[in-house]
């Protein structure tokens, strides 16, 4: 199949329960999309500024000081020592990693692409683009044998799940097993909440204790927009088997997926800087810390959700019925149909809003 054989754009549907939303009369609260809403923190924004004289392209692979960054910050941040520049490659963003990498691995028909039961649906257009077949899992044990890309998300989106090393461990070890490389989307792991993950850091698939000090066919994929508010950066990268790196890297210079080079300044000043990481989680945690009890003040009961920028949650109707309920008292959430066909009664409500807002989608909850 195509670009032209997928099917409309999910969120285009919400566009009817936005309209209601948006006639409360103290306005809508939306926290249905996780998008950053706070600034850009100023010393990124100035690296930023600084490095506008960009007029020779860019560098597919990130400069030598941006790799230098990456490797330096998972050592620093995601407890992973030892890696270079032959191990990292900055990428235009997440999601077109997400939904690319199927077709950069050169997989096809025959093939089988797994992901997490609750989902970020690229996955599954990744392995469709590409004819493969989509396999929705978070048993390893239920993974197919001509399974050739598995998809981890830890904290996850939407269910906000985290997975252990051990839970890690016996991923990395099932994906040999078969065959397949294993990728790992951890683009909320500065996001952790509930015990013991308010208190140690959430483990990343490239932990020496995971993989057995053996990157072969392990990928980390992060991302700037959550923890450093840079969606609109497109500031992402990936890290991990050499091997792998090096084959993406030819695919993407040939495709011209080129991060631009004042995006790939403000990203090493960014992965430099801890303290704005530090205010960015504090704010989500206060939002958190209010929407959290005024959702289940409401009926609603909270699954999982113990890292990343989402409450899932049911009230144990359909999730259309809860966005329509939710609409009449203006907030708007995204519903469970959009993250596979596991989860048709739970709801996904963001942290991504203003304090002001959080604070009225909690009022209205509790009333």
């Amino acid at each position: 199949m195509g670009v032209a054989d997928l099917a409309d754009y999910p969120w285009d549907a919400v566009a009817p329960y936005a309209e209601r939303a948006r006639r409360h009369p103290d306005g809508v609260v939306d926290l249905s999309i996780g998008s950053p809403v706070d600034p850009t923190p100023a010393v990124i924004a100035e690296a930023l500024a600084d490095a506008t004289d960009a007029h020779a392209y860019p560098q597919t692979a990130g400069t030598p000081a941006l790799r230098e960054a990456i490797a330096a910050w998972y050592e620093r941040r995601r407890r992973v020592p030892g890696l270079s520049a032959v191990n990292v490659l900055p990428t235009v963003g997440s999601k077109e990693l997400v939904a690319l990498l199927p077709l950069l691995l050169g997989l096809g028909p025959g093939d089988a692409v797994v992901h997490p039961r609750a989902a970020y649906p690229t996955y599954e257009v990744g392995a469709r683009l590409v004819g493969a077949e989509a396999v929705a899992s978070d048993d390893p044990s239920e993974w197919p044998a001509h399974t050739r890309l598995v998809w981890i998300n830890s904290p996850g989106n939407p269910d906000g799940r985290v997975l252990s090393a051990d839970e890690l461990r016996g991923a990395v070890t099932r994906a040999r097993e078969i065959g397949a490389v294993l990728a790992s989307d951890e683009c909320y792991a500065e996001l952790g909440w509930d015990a013991p993950w308010d208190a140690q850091p959430v483990p990343s698939v490239l932990d020496p204790t995971v993989v057995d000090g053996d990157l072969t066919d392990v990928l980390s994929v992060y991302s700037l927009s959550k923890q450093s508010n840079l969606a609109g950066y497109r500031a992402a990268f990936l890290a991990g088997d050499p091997v792998l790196v090096s084959r993406l890297l030819t695919g993407r210079k040939h495709l011209g997926l080129l991060p631009p080079a004042p995006v790939q300044r403000a990203m090493t000043v960014a992965l430099g800087d801890d303290a704005h990481v530090v205010e960015q989680r504090e704010r989500y945690a206060r939002r958190r810390a209010v929407l959290k009890p005024a959702v289940e003040a409401a009926g609603f009961t909270i699954d999982r959700s113990e890292g990343g920028l989402y409450l899932w949650a049911t009230e144990g109707r359909d999730a259309w019925e809860s966005v329509g309920r939710l609409s009449e008292l203006g907030i708007l959430v995204g519903p469970g149909h959009f993250y596979g066909t596991h989860f048709p009664h739970h709801v996904r409500f963001s942290l991504t809003a203003t304090d002001e807002r959080i604070a009225a989608a909690a009022e209205r909850l509790r009333a």
